[in-house]
């Protein structure tokens, strides 16, 4: 499953999150062959992990190869303001690590919003 995936996000999850739960690893086939994707899982099992980091490991990959575009690329719907506002927090932690692996790997910074 992480195979589709490239060698610094495969690192940062394995080290700070560790194995993905079946709704990730099932969302993550759909997404990165392209499908639109509807995750349905119980609260806590990491669906809004899974809905933006196959998302975030494509702009990462651009990013290297220099074609990052400044495009809206994910589209996330959710009910609630604050669960919004939950998501942005949580996304941070990835984006910023995957900035530290870069780092520890004397790769450019990949700027992803």
């Amino acid at each position: 499953m992480f195979n589709q995936f490239h060698p610094i996000s495969k690192r940062w999850f394995e080290e700070n999150i560790g194995h993905p739960p079946h709704a990730q690893a099932q969302a993550w086939t759909a997404i990165k062959a392209g499908n639109h994707t509807l995750i349905a899982a119980p609260t806590g099992s990491g669906k809004t992990l899974a809905a933006f980091y196959g998302g975030i490991d494509d702009r990462l990959t651009d990013g290297l190869n220099g074609v990052l575009t400044q495009e809206t690329s994910i589209v996330y719907v959710s009910p609630l303001k604050a669960l919004s506002n939950d998501i942005q927090r949580n996304l941070e932690k990835p984006l910023r690590g995957l900035q530290t692996e870069l780092q520890k790997q004397g790769l450019p910074e990949v700027f992803i919003s």
